[in-house]
């Protein structure tokens, strides 16, 4: 519903003061800051509309109004003015410059983190699990450490438990007919195409190879859902997510677990721009009182990963917003560039 423009400007004033300073806002209160000439009736007349439409509420111990959900909603996507991005932007580029991938990621979480006084959320790059080569080494009769190097020159290794014990010559054997046939894709892949050619080979080298490809299909997997968090404890500090043990169990609950987080970033990441995900509206976020403002961010053109601020709903949007946005395109430079 398109509201009318005194409605706008008082909701604006509004929301604008509540994140101020967290009380209930007055009719009286709105007459002097909204700039308009009211009277105090035609003012209450319009918030109680604003009221009956969702946009504000009244809570029990005041007869001043609060926004809700759906008034932050409005306010973030019609009325919000944003600010510039000011000198920080200088010092969030010296701090991402020339540094390794996952230095640059939690570099970025950290800023986030300072510049917002939030908590910061950065998502690791996800990568195809393709591989380049693979290795077998022999630790042991029937233990095989599995080496697997994809096109970065990246390695990560696991721990193979066999029914064979197999000699190095097999598993040098076994290792070049995967490199030979297979490097370059992805273990979706080769796990499609390698039942019907593995039977050519003789059962044990074919049980190997099979192993193999479960377990590099795993690593990348694990891989794939790394995230970096910093300043959790800032919102120690921030009443209306630490007002009561529940809540912060709740809050707490959701970095260990981090199942949660990670399925609002990954739908972020499907969207191009700034994403506002405001508690009590969206169900992705698990917090009433909690909002989460998120961008994807690019290695040479293409979306890897998602960073953003984790804060209450009752933040200083026109701040956070212009936060997260030069900091997704700096690391994208940054990533694009090491």
């Amino acid at each position: 519903m398109k509201l009318e423009p005194r409605a706008q400007t008082l909701l604006k004033a509004l929301v604008e003061r509540y994140i101020a300073d967290g009380q209930p806002v007055g009719s009286r209160a709105l007459s002097k800051i909204s700039g308009l000439d009211l009277s105090p009736a035609t003012i209450r007349n319009i918030m109680a509309d604003l009221e009956e439409m969702g946009y504000v509420a009244s809570p029990h111990t005041s007869a001043g109004r609060i926004p809700t959900p759906r008034g932050y909603r409005i306010f973030v996507d019609t009325l919000l003015t944003v600010q510039q991005f000011d000198e920080h932007s200088v010092e969030a580029r010296m701090r991402l410059q020339s540094q390794q991938p996952q230095k640059l990621i939690a570099n970025a979480a950290q800023m986030l983190s300072s510049l917002s006084q939030f908590a910061g959320v950065v998502t690791s790059p996800r990568r195809e699990s393709v591989f380049q080569q693979i290795e077998f080494l022999r630790l042991s009769e029937k233990r095989i450490l599995l080496v697997i190097v994809d096109p970065r020159g990246d390695v990560q290794n696991r721990l193979l438990l066999t029914d064979v014990d197999y000699t190095p010559s097999q598993l040098v054997q076994s290792a070049n007919y995967i490199n030979q046939n297979y490097g370059g894709l992805s273990f979706d892949e080769v796990r499609n195409r390698v039942t019907g050619e593995l039977r050519q080979l003789r059962d044990d080298m074919g049980r190997l190879m099979q192993a193999a490809v479960e377990a590099g299909s795993e690593a990348m997997a694990d891989n794939a859902d790394a995230m970096v968090i910093a300043g959790e404890r800032n919102l120690l500090s921030v009443a209306d997510l630490s007002s009561n043990m529940s809540s912060l169990r709740q809050m707490f609950d959701m970095f260990e677990q981090k199942t949660s987080l990670m399925q609002l970033l990954d739908v972020s990441s499907k969207a191009s721009g700034v994403q506002i995900f405001i508690g009590g509206e969206s169900n992705l976020v698990p917090m009433d009182e909690m909002s989460v403002v998120t961008a994807s961010y690019e290695v040479n053109g293409q979306i890897v990963g998602t960073l953003g601020v984790i804060g209450p709903t009752r933040m200083a949007y026109e701040r956070v917003i212009p936060i997260v946005d030069i900091t997704a395109k700096l690391l994208s430079n940054a990533l694009s560039h090491s």
